[in-house]
């Protein structure tokens, strides 16, 4: 981000650049020889300095416009890369037939059920992370982990449920038609399915709100010794346009001031509402990170993926840098409604030196070049990241392309919210871009794929989730332990009127019995 005047919000004139180069120099080989964390305290050191000399020093949460964890600090992923990308394939294939095929043949409902194939298309290299390498499922050796799902994604976790074998295919056909005990919930219902939704999240901003109080609770358990919670985590993920809601952001603040470094919010920033972007000529990025991190919480930016390290490598004087900190959101959604060459003329043509920075690249090198919600490397590295940070809650700011690989039917375009039919050939190329083995004779139905049960990728599906304690999400009905019910007698002091017969309020009256149950020990 570019200095600017402390006192007119003007960009700063650099009028020693030797100078500023020196500094810069010191700076950098502070963090080369003894570390970030001595460079850290330097900074804080000249910053006291120049504010106890009365230099005004605004402040800003924000950080430029890159990702957080640099290539060299990433923790590598011990996956099989190649088996989870095809596991993801068959993933987003399933959840796009189900929500097509409840389009399509159910025309007493006028072919029009509703659903959304774009929202899971986004974040399914999150999900495969989380899946794979993170999300515990309760068992012996761990209470679970809590997973708050962003309702519009649940075709995605339907259709991994039904490669594991937890649902058949004839609920996935009954999808948004919850009758009878087999069909699926439109969204996370717990209510609906009892045995399979954690949390309900749908109603906007109350997935957040709830999840916040969730790891309070739990570490309250954990402090006072009810529960051994130590390990649990408290996973959320919002769309960046339900940052909007109040709820979103009205406790935030509460879990950093409690130190819930069991929290950890994913906001799925593919810059897309429900028709057009998030913020038009503005940086939710910027925007939702100044929020968190002024607000006390340990912030990842995961925006670019591997393929644009090189680039920025290569970004000596800052140049691409600057170019991406300057471009906002509504330029950002129009590149990938277009093509490569799009990209080269009206992205990194704005300053000659980026334009020569691809130069040797074709123009499908560039329309190659992928948002890093898109990177399972990259995505492995800000999770792991984050489980493994103390003291403060993590929120995850990453960006996707709403509707990847949908192509032409919706792929970054303002109506992909809304996209629940396809046509036979957005299909068929649907088919291609993710290799899904369905000859074309069978297209015209779209079957649900499944590989068969002694296939590498099935094994390795039903590995990690062993590996990790078994199948997520799953919700207990009934409580491991049962209790007495104590007897009237032990509310006699609620009951009875008071010695000089005047009423008392509900209040009153609920914290007696309150405090009577929980000093009677049979229950």
């Amino acid at each position: 981000m570019s200095a600017t005047d402390a006192h007119n919000g003007q960009p700063a004139v650099d009028v020693d650049t030797q100078e500023t180069r020196e500094w810069m120099d010191a700076l950098v080989a502070v963090i080369e020889r003894e570390g970030p964390e001595r460079a850290h305290f330097l900074l804080e050191q000249l910053l006291e300095e120049a504010r106890q000399n009365s230099i005004d020093m605004p402040f800003s949460a924000n950080t430029g416009y890159v990702n957080t964890i640099e290539p060299a600090e990433e923790a590598r992923c011990p996956g099989n890369i190649e088996i989870e990308e095809r596991l993801r394939a068959y993933m987003r294939w399933n959840a796009m037939a189900m929500v097509v095929k409840a389009n399509r043949h159910n025309p007493e409902d006028g072919g029009d059920l509703g659903g959304h194939i774009g929202s899971f298309a986004s974040l399914a290299h999150m999900f495969g992370a989380g899946f794979n390498h993170f999300w515990h499922a309760e068992s012996e050796n761990h209470g679970g982990d809590c997973l708050y799902i962003q309702g519009h994604v649940s075709p995605g976790v339907y259709a991994r449920a039904y490669l594991e074998g937890r649902l058949t295919e004839e609920q996935l056909l009954h999808f948004r038609q919850e009758v009878d005990g087999k069909g699926l919930s439109s969204y996370p219902h717990p209510k609906l399915m009892p045995e399979f939704w954690q949390f309900p999240t749908v109603s906007m901003g109350l997935g957040p709100l709830m999840a916040i109080y969730q790891a309070r609770f739990l570490k309250y358990l954990h402090a006072r010794g009810i529960a051994n919670t130590e390990n649990r985590k408290v996973w959320v993920f919002c769309g960046d346009g339900e940052m909007d809601e109040v709820e979103s952001l009205g406790a935030i603040s509460l879990a950093a001031r409690e130190n819930l470094d069991n929290l950890i919010f994913v906001i799925n920033c593919n810059l897309q509402r429900l028709d057009g972007p998030v913020r038009g000529n503005g940086k939710i990025v910027q925007e939702l990170e100044g929020e968190f991190r002024g607000s006390g919480w340990n912030v990842i930016k995961l925006l670019w993926g591997s393929n644009w390290d090189p680039l920025l490598a290569r970004d000596k004087d800052g140049a691409l840098r600057k170019l991406m900190m300057d471009t906002v959101d509504g330029d950002y959604q129009a590149f990938k409604a277009n093509d490569g060459a799009y990209v080269r003329k009206h992205f990194f043509g704005r300053d000659p030196k980026t334009l020569e920075m691809v130069a040797h690249m074709t123009d499908d090198e560039i329309w190659n070049l992928r948002r890093g919600g898109h990177d399972p490397q990259k995505v492995y590295a800000a999770y792991h990241r984050a489980v493994n940070h103390k003291g403060q809650p993590t929120v995850l700011l990453i960006k996707t392309v709403k509707g990847f690989g949908m192509g032409k039917a919706g792929e970054g375009k303002n109506t992909v919210h809304q996209t629940k039919k396809l046509t036979d050939e957005d299909i068929k190329i649907f088919r291609d871009r993710f290799n899904i083995p369905i000859p074309d004779s069978e297209l015209a139905k779209i079957p649900f794929y499944k590989p068969a049960d002694d296939t590498p990728e099935m094994q390795y599906l039903h590995e990690r989730r062993k590996a990790l304690g078994g199948y997520l999400p799953k919700r207990r009905v009934k409580a491991d332990e049962s209790f007495t019910v104590p007897s009237l007698e032990t509310f006699k002091a609620v009951l009875e009127p008071t010695a000089e017969g005047r009423e008392i309020s509900t209040t009153q009256a609920y914290v007696r019995f309150l405090t009577q149950l929980l000093r009677d020990h049979a229950s």
